[in-house]
C-alpha cells in the first residue's frame, strides 16, 4: 500500500498542546526542579543552576499539566531564541516548566515524537513560523492557539520511522563526538589542575605567562571570519560556528589563542573559546565583550585555555567585575593580575606532550560535526517535503 503524505495540524496530531506554569513559586534550596528556556541544552536540560521549588507547589503544578512526560516535543517559545530550544524529552527527571516552554505530546498513530522534533527544525517550517506566527515585538512568543494551528504535512509511520533514523544517525554521531570531546577536555583539565597544586609559590602573575589583548593586524571592512558571543560555548573548547562580516571593529585574534567574556552574565556562564581552527596567518575577530589571551614563549597554547576554565580563575574575575549592575565587566588588567604557581619549564612541557595530542583530536571531532550538521540540514528540508524519496532506501 502506498504511504500517502497527510496534511493537518499540531493541534490535530497532538493529544495535548499545552505550556508551564504561569505563575512562579517562591524558591527553595532542596526540592524539586523548575525549569526555564535558559536551562535547555541540545538533548535536555541542565539542572545545575535551575531553580528548586518545594514539594506542594511542584504537586500543584503537576496537576495543572506543567510537567512533562516521557517523550513530550518541549519548544521554547518566549524571548531572542523562540522555535530555537526544541527537544523530545527523555531524562528521567520530570522538572515542572515556565510557560516559556510549550508541551506537545504526539499522538503516536499520527506522528511520532522525533519525527515533530524534526519537521519542527527544518529552516522552512521555522522560517514560516517567525513570519507567520511571531507576536510581539519587545519579546517576541508564540500563543498556544497558535501552536494549534500550525500546519503540519507528515507520511505514514513507517517513512517517518526511516527519515527518523536517517537523521538520528548523523545525531548520534555528532553527540558522541560531543561526549569524546568532553572526556578529553576533563581529562586535560585535570592535568592542568595537578599543576596548579605543584608548588605553593604564586608570584607568577597571568601577565607573566600571557599578551592580553596583543594587537592583530586586520584592515577595516576586509572580509573575515566572525565569531559571535551566541556562538561561544559554555562548556566545550570550539565555538558552535562562524559567519564572514567585513571587520568593522571588535577584538581580534589568530591560532593559539583563548577568548574570554569579559561581561555578565557571559563570564558567569563560561562563554570561553580555543581558537586553533583558523588558516594559517588567518585573523579573525569578535565581540568587543572578549579578553583575549596569548601565550608567551614556552607556554601551550592549551594551557591557557584550561585556565580560563579552571574554578579559581573564573571566581577571581567575577568577583574583581565593576559597572553598574547588568553590565559588569572584569578589565584585562585586572585578568593579568591573576597568581598562580610559577611552573617549571618541564613540567609545562610535559603538559604539552600530554595535551597537545588531545586538543588535536577534539580539533578532529569539530570539523567532522560541522560536516555531519551540514549533510544533516541539507537532507532535513529535503526529507521533511518528500524530495527525496526513502522508499529505495
Amino acid at each position: 500500500m502506498k504511504c500517502e503524505w497527510k496534511y493537518s495540524t499540531i493541534g490535530e496530531a497532538c493529544l495535548l498542546v499545552t505550556d508551564g506554569s504561569h505563575f512562579s513559586p517562591k524558591s527553595v534550596s532542596d526540592g524539586q526542579y523548575m525549569v526555564s528556556v535558559k536551562d535547555f541544552t541540545a538533548y535536555g536540560f541542565d539542572f545545575s543552576n535551575c531553580r528548586q521549588i518545594n514539594d506542594e507547589d511542584y504537586q500543584r503544578l503537576e496537576k495543572a499539566g506543567c510537567v512533562p512526560e516521557y517523550e513530550d516535543v518541549l519548544v521554547g517559545k518566549d524571548g531572542a531564541r523562540y522555535f530555537e530550544d526544541i527537544i523530545v524529552y527523555r531524562q528521567s527527571e520530570r522538572p515542572a516548566l515556565l510557560s516559556s516552554i510549550a508541551i506537545l505530546r504526539c499522538d503516536t498513530k499520527e506522528i511520532l515524537p522525533d519525527y515533530l522534533y524534526y519537521l519542527m527544525k527544518d529552516p522552512t517550517f521555522k522560517q514560516d513560523i517567525r513570519d507567520n506566527y511571531g507576536s510581539g515585538s519587545a519579546i517576541p512568543r508564540i500563543i498556544l492557539k497558535d501552536f494549534k494551528r500550525m500546519p503540519i504535512k507528515y507520511p505514514c509511520i513507517g517513512k517517518q520511522e526511516r527519515i527518523i533514523s536517517i537523521l538520528r544517525s548523523l545525531d548520534d554521531k555528532i553527540e558522541l563526538n560531543n561526549k569524546i570531546n568532553e572526556n578529553l577536555e576533563q581529562q586535560a583539565q585535570a592535568l592542568f589542575d595537578k599543576l596548579m597544586f605543584v608548588s605553593d609559590n604564586t608570584e607568577c602573575r597571568v601577565s607573566d605567562i600571557a599578551y592580553l589583548n596583543p594587537k592583530r593586524p586586520l584592515s577595516k571592512n576586509k572580509m573575515a571570519r566572525c565569531i559571535d558571543m551566541s556562538q561561544l560555548s559554555t562548556t566545550g573548547a570550539f565555538p558552535s560556528g562562524w559567519e564572514m562580516k567585513p571587520f568593522t571593529g571588535g577584538m581580534r585574534f589568530v591560532n593559539g589563542d583563548t577568548l574570554l567574556a569579559r561581561i555578565t552574565p557571559c563570564l558567569e556562564n563560561g562563554k570561553t573559546a580555543f581558537i586553533d581552527f583558523l588558516n594559517e596567518n588567518e585573523v579573525a575577530f569578535g565581540s568587543t565583550e572578549y579578553i583575549v589571551l596569548a601565550p608567551k614563549e614556552g607556554v601551550p597554547s592549551e594551557f591557557l585555555y584550561c585556565l580560563a576554565r579552571y574554578p579559581a580563575f573564573v571566581d577571581y574575575a567575577v568577583k574583581n567585575m565593576n559597572g553598574s549592575s547588568g553590565r559588569q565587566r572584569v578589565s584585562a588588567e585586572t585578568i593579568g593580575q591573576f597568581a598562580l604557581p610559577e611552573i617549571s619549564k618541564s613540567d609545562l612541557s610535559a603538559f604539552a606532550e600530554n595535551v597537545v595530542p588531545m586538543f588535536k583530536e577534539m580539533r578532529c571531532n569539530f570539523f567532522e560535526n560541522l560536516r555531519l550538521a551540514e549533510i544533516r540540514d541539507a537532507l532535513l528540508p529535503k526529507l521533511m517535503n518528500g524530495e527525496i524519496d526513502i522508499d529505495g532506501i
